[in-house]
Formats: C-alpha cells, structure tokens, sequence
C-alpha cells in the first residue's frame, strides 16, 4: 500500500512567501514612520526643557537673583550656564541655581558631537527669520535638515 506523501508543496511554499513579503512590505515604511515619530517627539521635549529653563534663567534675573548688568539682555550666556547654575544673589548662604540637569541632545544631530553643539543658538538681538549666537542665547533651534512629518522644517520648531 503506498503512503500518501507528507509535506508542503512548492505552490504552497512560493504563495505562502509571496504573502509573507507582501506583509514585510507594507509594515517596513510604517515602522519607519513609527521611528521618525519618535525622534520628533524626543525634540519637541528636548525643544521644550531648553526653552523653559532659558525663561527661568531670565525670570530669575529679572528678580535679582541672577547678577546682571544694565547692557545685558539677561538672558544666559550659554547653554552650558544652565547646567553649572549661577550664584543666587539673594541667598545668604551663596547657594546656585541650577536650571537643566543636563543639556538634552538634539535626537536628529550627528550622536558624535556634544549635546550643545547639536543646537543653534539665537541672540536676544537676532531677528527670528535669520536666527544668530551672539552675547546670550534667547532661543535654540535644531540644526538638522528636513521637515517633520506635519511639514514644518525642523529649524522652525
């Protein structure tokens, strides 16, 4: 009596990889989607902690904790000051007030450079549309190229 044989066919073998490849096809561009999602998400944080503790930097020397002179904007001179802090003029104790734990990276920057050179930095002095260093930093941008995926380049963010 002869055995029926066991086993796939090659039909079956050739349909079942032609729709395993379509599948990898379809989720491969999602999960690139998926990741750049992330990163943008990582610098609208990154974007955000920055600004905030310039705004506390400045808050804090427009109340007299901060020495400041009247030609200063006051605002800091480098990113690199909100990390280290500055001596609280009002505390007797000479305390610092530190306003960033670290400076955060860009995630679209070059991962070999240092966490501030991954920003642009804008003056107080600079106009918005062609954003400059100078004295203090008023604002951080992202110097990576490319829009996000609402459209927008990342340098306007």
């Amino acid at each position: 009596m002869k055995r029926p044989a066991r086993g796939f066919s090659l039909i079956e073998v050739v349909i079942t990889m032609a729709i395993v490849a379509l599948l990898a096809s379809i989720a491969a561009p999602l999960s690139e989607t998926v990741i750049r999602r992330g990163k943008e998400q990582d610098l609208k944080v990154a974007l955000y902690q920055i600004r905030d503790a310039i705004d506390a930097y400045k808050m804090a020397a427009d109340a007299g904790h901060i020495e400041k002179s009247a030609s200063t904007s006051g605002y800091p001179p480098s990113l690199q000051v909100l990390v280290e802090g500055v001596r609280d003029l009002r505390s007797v104790q000479g305390n610092r007030i530190h306003f960033l734990r670290r400076i955060p990276r860009d995630p679209f920057a070059d991962p070999r450079l240092e966490p501030e050179e991954g920003w642009g930095l804008r003056a107080y002095d600079s106009s918005a549309d062609s954003p400059r260093a100078g004295d203090d930093v008023f604002d951080v941008y992202s110097l990576a190229s490319g829009a996000g995926l609402n459209g927008i380049p990342y340098r306007e963010w």
